[in-house]
């Protein structure tokens, strides 16, 4: 027998069936995460700012920023800085609103944004799941088709 088997935290100490199903549960979440093709942000319900904690491939694709860059930055000043109503949105959820974000770059996106709630064992809310529908093709076809019909409504 060797020392780390007499270690409770050594490589051949068996896990807790719990603590293996919460590991295995948590792994198979995040890579379902990082597989969704659209962006998707996780926010702490918790702390000031509702930083956030967490984003996926597609949400560094969408809006510019490495995961180290968003993460710990608080969600409406890092996305949405110049929408004073932003603030609000969490009192709706969870709750869908179409809201224009900013990327990185400084351009903006006409998004629909899901907003849900993870709460922990204890009931307590814990962090804020935040969906994004890019939806700027959209709002572009709506302008143009608006323009057209001012075209031909004109005499």
């Amino acid at each position: 027998m060797t020392l780390s088997d007499k270690v409770p935290n050594g490589p051949r100490a068996p896990q807790a069936p719990a603590l293996a199903r919460l590991l295995s549960d948590s792994a198979l979440s995040r890579a379902a995460l990082a597989a969704c093709g659209f962006p998707v942000a996780l926010a702490d319900a918790a702390a000031k700012g509702r930083p956030l904690t967490y984003v996926n491939p597609a949400f560094e694709a969408f809006f510019g920023y490495r995961a180290d860059e968003a993460i710990g930055r608080p969600s409406i000043t890092l996305l949405f800085p110049e929408d004073e109503t932003a603030s609000n949105m969490f009192n709706e959820a969870p709750s869908r609103v179409q809201m224009r974000a900013r990327r990185k770059d400084g351009s903006t996106a006409d998004v629909e944004l899901s907003i849900g709630m993870v709460h922990g064992a204890d009931g307590r809310l814990t962090h804020w799941v935040l969906a994004f529908a890019d939806r700027s093709e959209i709002a572009r076809m709506q302008e143009e088709l608006r323009v057209l019909r001012a075209i031909a409504a004109a005499p």
